[in-house]
């Protein structure tokens, strides 16, 4: 097959409907920037809203081109790539809401990558690579996947070493937060709660006296039924807490006082893990096969705290226990991490940009050396 003609510099088209104030920017927001805008050109290709808020001004503003089609159709999207010759297709959303897969599948770039956004196979021949690392798929693992891995050297999830922190101070009074007693706390998603998650949360409840969960307020129905079944569980419904939405950084701000986040499973955090350790805030996980189950894991041995991952629910249960009645040892624990953000791989957006351009240009190289494609490894 007759190569199309070289560009001067690699063209990289990133597609989501959430270049917004939404968990996948506020990851890839530094990603953007750091780009070596000497050896790759950025096009993104915005499917959602076209309001702008903060963050899509900063990310637009890193891009060579950022187009908005949103009211374009799949095909017209799919022969924009192909007029802006686009070298590597990223595919930041796989099927969550709003994506438009049809334009993978139509072949709008010679190579495409399926990232971040859907932490799983697209189970699609159009789809080449999918980014990952040796957490979240080990070898045995390759099989159920349709993609060629790339497996990053620490953690697949990219950060943003710039995030903001709100410098505002709450107080427990006014977040309905207890003066005394230990604060569990889990700010992912309320559909990721299953009941026998819930059933631990609510022995440790039970185990640790004047303890509290604080959790996000999905929806006021949400909120009822999990206070509910606290009761029906034997845990007075006031103890389990929520807290209102707010902006991202004074979000971070609050996760200071928490002392102990607990993951949900087998749908574990994923920004929420990284949202928690960036703010200080240890995370235990349980650790299950797949790539869902697997993503806490991949962000705490990232952040070199790998003796926060548990692989059964009972020493998941006892780990959480421990810690919370061991002030000590959670001091300890919170004294590393604080030291560990800053010196390893988990939080260093440079060193991520320049690990996954590696991979962009390994990728590049077999394509037009016509090597087939295979599973790479980023050292």
């Amino acid at each position: 097959m007759q190569k199309k003609k070289l560009n001067k510099k690699i063209r990289i088209g990133y597609y989501s409907a959430d270049f917004r104030e939404h968990a996948m920017s506020y990851l890839l927001a530094n990603l953007f920037e750091q780009h070596d805008k000497s050896k790759f050109e950025l096009i993104a290709f915005s499917f959602g809203s076209e309001k702008n808020d903060e963050i899509k001004n900063r990310i637009s503003n890193s891009f060579d081109k950022f187009v908005d089609v949103n009211s374009k159709s799949d095909k017209e999207i799919y022969k924009l790539s192909k007029d802006f010759k686009i070298d590597i297709a990223v595919d930041l959303m796989g099927f969550t809401q709003n994506s438009r897969f049809n334009i993978f599948i139509q072949r709008c770039a010679p190579i495409q990558v399926n990232y971040l956004g859907y932490p799983g196979t697209s189970g699609a021949n159009c789809i080449d690579y999918l980014i990952a690392d040796k957490i979240l798929i080990p070898k045995e693992n390759q099989k159920y996947f349709s993609e060629k891995i790339v497996y990053m050297p620490d953690s697949y999830q990219v950060n943003d070493s710039k995030r903001k922190i709100s410098d505002k101070v709450f107080t427990k009074k006014e977040l309905n937060l207890p003066e005394d007693g230990f604060v569990f706390c889990c700010f992912n998603q309320s559909y990721k709660i299953t009941p026998y998650v819930y059933d631990i949360w609510m022995k440790l409840l039970k185990r640790v006296d004047g303890s509290v969960l604080w959790l996000i307020k999905d929806s006021d129905i949400g909120s009822h039924n999990l206070k509910k079944e606290a009761q029906k569980r034997g845990v007075e419904p006031d103890r389990i807490i929520f807290a209102e939405k707010m902006s991202n950084s004074e979000h971070l701000a609050r996760h200071r006082l928490a002392d102990l986040f607990i993951d949900t499973f087998p749908y574990t955090a994923h920004t929420t893990c990284s949202d928690a350790l960036w703010s200080g805030l240890p995370v235990i996980t349980k650790m299950g096969e797949s790539f869902v189950s697997r993503v806490s894991a991949s962000l705490l041995t990232a952040i070199g705290l790998p003796e926060l991952i548990t692989k059964t629910e009972k020493d998941y249960e006892e780990l959480t226990f421990k810690i919370a009645r061991d002030k000590s040892l959670l001091n300890e624990i919170k004294k590393k991490l604080n030291k560990n953000r800053a010196i390893k791989p988990l939080f260093n957006t440079k060193l991520f940009t320049k690990n996954i351009e590696s991979a962009f240009q390994i990728m590049h190289e077999r394509y037009h050396s016509d090597i087939p494609i295979k599973n790479i490894e980023i050292k």
